[in-house]
């Protein structure tokens, strides 16, 4: 008897757990203290808990929306957001802190935000507190100006959440890029250096007007150079390792001439070698020839000898003329 009574205690307890588990009773009693009868039933919670939904989030979320003036958001959509893999506990923020500060965030481009995978409660901060990027993150934009004169400038951009533009918009990164590459542009377009150092508010203003934050999910509203200094003298450097490479260039070309000129006094040579011994080779027909003539009976011995004669005169008197036309060892002579 002791035994089936243990039982029957047993089951009751375990049915008196499972019917508080599944009929969060506590939950309801305070969603009608806080709500009043309509918004959650008893029959929402339990269906909650049967299909896995935690059902003090979803009670919670309710509440705090409807305690801030936003009735029109049911627990079916705070449930459908939950089983999408949303954030309830965030977006539920996010909508009182929209509210609070009168920034136009439905429900759906909430939700739409959640699941995109970004934080829309710290979009909603950044909204009513702007932040500030830091352009470059780390070390200096360098930039050259016309009179070729580097610039090395850092710059801090206010910018605060385009609500709209959270879906699809680009980030921090691009934001850094693009200012980046406005205050290079801007540099770049200067005159002198001087110019800049004068008034850097030009640069600020140049960035501006380029509308840099469209496509994005920020918007500008400041461009402050935090620091700027001066770098070296590009436009130097780059004329003299122009004038440099020219030099090279020209050296270049010059033995490549020098080179030819070598090439073609060689052959020259060459041309004289061959040149000379064919006159060697012509001179040589020349006793052939004579003795030719000998057989023949055209060339007498007394002609021989005359033609020896006026050779010997040939040659004395081309000596004595080459004498007479060598200048003088001695300076005096030359005088």
């Amino acid at each position: 008897m002791a035994v089936g009574s243990i039982i029957m205690l047993s089951f009751l307890l375990l049915f008196i757990m499972l019917f508080f588990y599944f009929v969060p009773l506590g939950l309801w009693v305070q969603s009608v203290v806080s709500l009043g009868l309509g918004p959650i039933s008893i029959i929402d919670l339990i269906r909650m808990r049967l299909r896995k939904i935690p059902p003090r989030l979803i009670v919670d979320g309710v509440i705090n929306l409807n305690k801030a003036g936003l009735p029109s958001i049911s627990t079916d959509m705070l449930e459908t957001h939950h089983l999408a893999g949303g954030d309830v506990k965030n977006i539920v923020i996010a909508l009182i802190a929209a509210e609070k500060a009168n920034i136009a965030l439905t429900f759906k481009t909430t939700t739409a935000i959640d699941l995109a995978g970004r934080d829309v409660k710290l979009a909603v901060e950044t909204s009513v507190y702007p932040k500030v990027i830091d352009v470059p993150e780390d070390g200096y934009l360098a930039a050259v100006a016309k009179d070729g004169i580097e610039l090395k400038a850092r710059a801090r951009v206010t910018v605060r959440t385009n609500i709209p533009g959270l879906i699809g918009g680009a980030t921090d990164e691009t934001i850094i890029a693009r200012v980046g590459e406005g205050i290079v542009s801007a540099i770049g377009s200067s005159n002198t250096y001087t110019t800049v150092l004068e008034n850097p508010d030009n640069i600020s203003k140049a960035v501006l007007s380029k509308g840099l934050d469209a496509g994005t999910a920020f918007e500008i509203l400041s461009i402050d150079i935090a620091d700027l200094d001066v770098g070296k003298n590009i436009g130097a450097s780059l004329q003299a390792d122009q004038a440099e490479a020219d030099l090279r260039v020209a050296q270049a070309r010059a033995e490549t001439r020098r080179a030819m000129a070598v090439a073609e006094e060689q052959e020259m040579k060459a041309r004289t070698q061959e040149m000379q011994a064919t006159v060697v080779a012509a001179e040589a027909e020349v006793p052939k020839a004579m003795a030719q003539a000998f057989r023949d009976g055209n060339l007498g011995i007394f002609d021989y000898y005359n033609m020896q004669n006026i050779k010997s005169d040939t040659g004395m008197r081309e000596s004595i003329s080459g004498m007479e036309e060598a200048p003088s060892k001695n300076p005096e002579d030359n005088n």
